[in-house]
């Protein structure tokens, strides 16, 4: 066996590939670290290649940030209007980048991308319970819904907690995003929304660009 110290290996002029092993060569060993390519560069896997991973690796897939979930640290009523009432979430479990506002209830990201965003709301009847109420949970963008989840009640209604969920895209600067609620009976009553993470919670996470 020969051994080969050198700084530099390049291709020879007019050449643009460089191979390293080839028809004897069937496992390259590098003891070393090693760095390939340049700041810059593009390092292409050509088709039919495929990469093997039995390490550790660093550095690949989606960091998933910006990132938030928020929750409501009192029970919140909104009667029994069929009016929009906006989810007061103050009370923040995780946020990667600073971006909600526990004062204005609202995500305001600091990376343009898709997101994916929930909204799951515990609503608990505190009077006129024989009613037969419809409750909706709704994700507004901008000050405009864009969409919402629909739960019928019935007689005798006690509790229901709907999750809405959907992909939304986000500029970054000035997109933001809020969780509203209705609950829409046919007289008097009063619902709120429960409290704690484990019943109520508003989140989203960057899934792409």
């Amino acid at each position: 066996m020969s051994k080969l110290e050198t700084n530099t290996i390049d291709n020879i002029s007019g050449s643009s590939t460089l191979t390293v092993g080839d028809s004897n060569t069937s496992t390259i060993s590098i003891p070393k670290n090693i760095t390939l390519g340049a700041s810059g560069t593009t390092i292409t896997i050509p088709s039919g290649a495929t990469i093997a991973n039995n390490g550790t690796q660093t550095g690949f897939g989606e960091t998933n940030t910006p990132y938030f979930l928020a929750t409501l640290s009192g029970d919140q009523d909104i009667g029994y209007t069929g009016v929009w009432t906006k989810i007061n979430m103050n009370s923040e479990i995780h946020d990667s980048a600073g971006a909600y506002d526990t004062s204005t209830y609202r995500f305001t990201p600091q990376t343009a991308g898709k997101y994916w965003v929930h909204c799951q709301l515990q609503f608990e009847a505190t009077a006129g319970s024989d009613q037969t109420p419809d409750f909706r949970s709704a994700i507004y963008k901008n000050g405009a819904t864009t969409g919402q989840y629909v739960i019928e009640g019935s007689a005798n209604f006690r509790q229901h907690t709907p999750f809405f969920g959907r992909i939304l895209d986000m500029n970054g600067s000035t997109d933001y995003i809020e969780c509203y609620a209705q609950a829409n009976g046919t007289g008097a009553g009063s619902n709120r929304i429960a409290a704690g993470v484990a019943s109520s919670s508003f989140g989203a996470y960057f899934i792409a660009t």
